[in-house]
């Protein structure tokens, strides 16, 4: 399993938020490229990268910080956020970004889905984010009537292989994580997912660790790190 540094930003900062609540922020840098260069300057390989203001105008908005971090740094740059079209997944590649998370899209629209998995493969991730049990969409503004399992597999069913989960109501609050859930999470993904949500200490990586889901490819964690709760290299660790 791999650490995955999160690196969200909003209105040009680099910012995490509280359960998915835009109106419960916090500003951890007031430049994106400040705190991505100070988790790769800790030992991180791959960021999780997220267009807060793209992910709620269905458009992406901060590309060129998204640029910024793939040429200033010598690290692999995953981006979510307002990739609801073939051209915006089009121009987050040529940002620079190694791979994409699809969100809102994937579920909305099969279409853009499978020209998207034909044309990308590998680069394309599916972000499922679930709040009260159920899939959220929209940046989080809209809740749909689909349990996590019901949508992966359903979107499993039009070829997608590769999941970004998100317990939304965890994000952001540094209790841990469900393993129960997480179990659940990977008896039905057939192919692999990254985690988020919750993360708090070096013995919540731990126990997803013991987990041992062949299947769990990394773990995304934002405020834990800013907040010192742990270092990059120790998160590195605790995983591997």
């Amino acid at each position: 399993m791999i650490l995955l540094p999160a690196v969200d930003i909003r209105e040009g900062k680099a910012v995490r938020l509280r359960q998915g609540r835009f109106d419960d922020e916090t500003v951890y840098a007031d430049d994106p490229l400040e705190a991505a260069q100070s988790f790769v300057d800790a030992g991180a390989n791959f960021l999780h990268v997220v267009d807060l203001d793209g992910a709620r105008e269905g458009e992406p908005v901060n590309l060129h910080h998204v640029e910024r971090i793939a040429t200033q740094l010598e690290v692999a740059v995953e981006l979510g956020g307002g990739l609801r079209s073939i051209a915006s997944i089009r121009r987050a590649l040529a940002a620079g970004a190694s791979r994409v998370v699809m969100g809102t899209a994937a579920l909305t629209d099969p279409d853009l889905l499978e020209e998207a998995l034909q044309a990308f493969t590998s680069r394309i991730l599916v972000g499922i984010d679930v709040r009260g049990g159920l899939v959220s969409v929209a940046g989080w503004t809209q809740e749909t009537q689909m349990r996590g399992e019901e949508a992966i597999r359903r979107l499993q069913g039009q070829g997608a292989t590769r999941f970004a989960y998100t317990n939304v109501d965890r994000d952001g609050m540094l209790e841990g994580p469900d393993l129960d859930e997480i179990r659940r999470i990977s008896e039905t993904v057939r192919g692999r997912f990254l985690y988020s949500g919750g993360i708090g200490s070096l013995e919540d990586l731990r126990a997803l660790r013991a987990l041992r889901l062949v299947n769990l490819a990394g773990v995304i964690s934002g405020k834990a790190l800013y907040e010192r709760r742990f270092s990059v290299r120790e998160g590195i660790e605790a995983l591997a």
